[in-house]
């Protein structure tokens, strides 16, 4: 499986300035199984104003767009995350998207931010563990702060995650939490982590990219620096199994999630 993260730059530009560069980002991509984006890279996550007014349903432009690319390109898209409306209350929602331009999986974040943030006022936090069987991988998909909480991860890994996907607006100046505990969640649940983190400055708070694809060892197979780019590397996903049966901590566990 091929699999690209986009590291998306977000600043303060208008949300149609926004879709187009993730659709031009898609369209300059070789042959790739999946795509990543990042976290409410549509408005900016930093752009709280503009939160309940660019909140979209899960038909709306940002995922019909993505589903579009998903269909021409002939590839799994993960959509990153958008602020979704759904009955009176406001979610950080990802999608997954099948090549058929339908959307397989939908996750809305658990955790939500409070230091120096308003996304906790704001959005109401998700409730269920996502993890998405699809014929390339199972996958467990999270968003930015939830690394923090391991248990959520463990949970996805007992649940089958092969390869968790992490769509995160992560900022300055919190880098080496944001590289080690993308390693960390790896290593722990011997499993492939695929991250997309923004750069760029939104609303006068500094992203800190770095995105990163990590195998089960916890080795980092590319990561991203402070601009704009796009990762990809080969995800063998029957290393899992391997890396589990050469070395069992995931078997000699005693404690229940």
């Amino acid at each position: 499986m091929r699999v690209a993260s986009i590291q998306m730059a977000i600043g303060d530009q208008p949300k149609e300035e926004n879709l187009r560069r993730a659709e031009q980002l898609i369209d300059g991509l070789g042959r790739v199984d999946l795509v990543l984006l990042p976290e409410i890279w549509n408005v900016g996550y930093f752009s709280f104003d503009l939160y309940a007014a660019q909140a979209e349903d899960l038909s709306g432009e940002t995922v019909s767009r993505l589903s579009k690319k998903a269909v021409e390109r002939g590839c799994w898209v993960f959509g990153g995350s958008f602020v979704e409306r759904r009955g009176d209350g406001l979610y950080n929602t990802s999608v997954l998207i099948t090549p058929q331009g339908q959307v397989a999986a939908a996750y809305r974040k658990m955790h939500l931010f409070g230091f120096q943030s308003e996304e906790s006022k704001l959005l109401r936090p998700g409730t269920e563990v996502v993890v998405a069987p699809t014929p390339l991988a199972t996958f467990g998909i999270t968003t930015c702060y939830d690394l923090r909480f391991p248990e959520l991860y463990r949970k996805m890994a007992v649940g089958g995650a092969e390869v968790f996907l992490v769509a995160s607006a992560w900022p300055y100046p919190r880098l080496e939490a944001w590289q080690i505990l993308n390693r960390a969640r790896a290593i722990e649940n011997q499993v492939f982590l695929v991250s997309s983190n923004c750069v760029g400055v939104n609303r006068g708070s500094r992203y800190c990219g770095h995105s990163m694809i990590v195998d089960p060892w916890g080795i980092i197979l590319a990561s991203g620096g402070d601009e704009e780019c796009v990762l990809e590397a080969e995800l063998p996903v029957e290393k899992v199994a391997a890396v589990r049966k050469v070395f069992p901590a995931f078997t000699d566990r005693r404690l229940p999630v």
